[in-house]
């Protein structure tokens, strides 16, 4: 990093407070956007060297090309689906992610949707509250013990699911990542099966989805896709929209041929109000939440803070996002943090 007296760092977005009195607290000048869009962005990206970059802004090749100073885009979340990688990689600015700090609290999050629609709370409570207590009768609840969880994505937040449903529902589970290391695999077999995508949507009793959103995931469970899976079948998405065909999804769960879904990512945020799975058939929707605990958000806010810090201080922050960057004249001289 080039000697400086002082440092910029730029928040399209607020973040949480302990993450800005960390940066505060080293004498880091903060720029505050008036709003997460681009044109209030644009003309604060030339006095920043690094950015904070929360969900409501896409950190495009156009605001990058202004940042003249920027040395750093550090997301608050995990993905980095909100900045254009390769734009920052050609003007030599490191992208990383909060990667990893939120695998508890969205594997939580997602098992409470699978409980939520095998044990049929929502119908449940909505027909004890008007007076239909006989409904218990209907039997409407099922058991997971001894059904299959089919597992697309087996990266952190898939195996967090997978283990938690293998050791405390007592679930069957099936997985396919046709990215997972050879390693990984044979570490893991003794209680998963891997499998194709094919395998898994045709025993899947629970399907959890767990990949990123990309050219190659887009529609990955679409229409024959879901025609494979068994009938009554329950999907869970706490990964990205688009990677469903919520469509598709829609008519399946309204024709019964899914028993229900736990959706809490769309394609387009927020939906439309025509969006049919706001008003399909045994589907639970949560706001693109599964991440969203007090906790989480802090931990997230802190850590994409510090990364910035890091760098300033001459440290290769972690989990960058675009490696080849590194190459970069500029940063050759960075020390890993001990």
């Amino acid at each position: 990093m080039p000697e400086r007296s002082s440092w910029t760092v730029l928040l399209p977005e607020p973040i949480e407070e302990e993450a800005k009195q960390l940066l505060i607290s080293r004498k880091v000048e903060i720029l505050q956007s008036p709003e997460a869009k681009p044109e209030s962005v644009a003309p604060l990206m030339e006095r920043a060297d690094a950015v904070v970059l929360r969900t409501g802004l896409r950190m495009s090749a156009e605001l990058i090309e202004r940042g003249r100073r920027l040395s750093m885009i550090s997301r608050t979340g995990a993905g980095f689906d909100n900045v254009d990688v390769e734009a920052a990689t050609r003007h030599g600015v490191i992208v990383s992610s909060s990667l990893g700090a939120n695998t508890h609290t969205v594997a939580e999050h997602t098992l409470a949707l699978i409980l939520t629609l095998a044990k049929q709370l929502p119908a449940l409570d909505r027909e004890t509250r008007n007076g239909n207590f006989r409904v218990r009768y209907d039997y409407l609840p099922r058991d997971l013990r001894g059904t299959t969880l089919g597992a697309v994505g087996f990266g952190r937040i898939g195996q967090e699911v997978a283990r938690s449903c293998a050791a405390a529902l007592g679930m069957r589970v099936l997985a396919c990542d046709d990215y997972l290391s050879k390693a990984v695999r044979e570490r893991e077999s003794g209680w998963v099966t891997f499998c194709s995508l094919n395998e898994v949507l045709a025993q899947a009793d629970v399907l959890t989805i767990h990949v990123p959103f990309s050219a190659e995931t887009r529609g990955l469970v679409g229409r024959d896709a879901i025609a494979r899976m068994k009938k009554g079948a329950l999907v869970i998405n706490t990964s990205r929209g688009g990677i469903i065909d919520e469509e598709a999804l829609a008519e399946a769960l309204n024709a019964g041929q899914l028993g229900g879904a736990g959706i809490d990512v769309f394609s387009k945020e927020p939906p439309l109000a025509t969006n049919p799975l706001l008003k399909a058939a045994s589907a639970v929707v949560t706001p693109h939440a599964a991440a969203l605990t007090r906790e989480c958000v802090v931990r997230m806010a802190v850590l994409a803070a510090q990364r910035v810090l890091d760098l300033f201080d001459g440290f290769l922050p972690e989990n960058v996002a675009n490696p080849q960057v590194l190459n970069h004249e500029r940063w050759r001289k960075l020390k890993p943090k001990q």
